[in-house]
């Protein structure tokens, strides 16, 4: 138990290094990429690299103090009471997953963009409800992360017709 405890605490001090904000969202597109290619291997591999990418990068020795913040709100909220409200909303990033691979896998780029705008929204959303105004650190990387994936789908939407 000590090692787990010791290993969630190294992941999460490099989980406040704001490269792993900015990749993270970029990681869907190779997800999509494989639900269009049916290669359900390549779609567990990318939600294990989206899952991993929080420690991909050394802890920051100066952390910006309001992802500090932020993170420390979603700390709290992930350690706190579970009620039947928590447990919805956490079935939502399975229940993501699960229509953004089918929209692909079914070759429907438009719904498959829906799902990644509306899913974008609603971690904005929850960023601010949870975590107040420290929530801005969020905003940034996702919309960058959105702005990249909608250029990459809307491309190739417009390179089948």
């Amino acid at each position: 138990m000590e090692a787990l405890h010791t290993f969630a605490e190294w992941a999460w001090a490099r989980h406040h290094n704001p490269l792993s904000w900015y990749v993270r969202p970029l990681l869907l597109v190779p997800y999509c990429y494989f639900a269009w290619r049916h290669s359900l291997v390549g779609m567990i591999a990318a939600v294990l690299a989206l899952a991993t990418s929080m420690f991909w990068f050394p802890a920051p020795d100066n952390p910006d103090p309001k992802a500090v913040e932020f993170l420390e709100a979603e700390r709290q909220y992930l350690l706190g009471p579970w009620d039947i409200t928590k447990w919805l909303f956490a079935a939502l990033v399975p229940i993501f997953f699960i229509l953004l691979g089918l929209a692909f896998w079914r070759r429907s780029v438009l719904v498959g963009l829906a799902t990644v705008n509306l899913a974008s929204l609603i971690k904005i959303g929850w960023s601010f409800h949870f975590a107040g105004t420290s929530g801005w650190t969020v905003v940034a990387p996702a919309l960058l992360g959105l702005a990249v994936v909608n250029s990459v789908l809307l491309f190739e939407l417009r390179r089948r017709d």
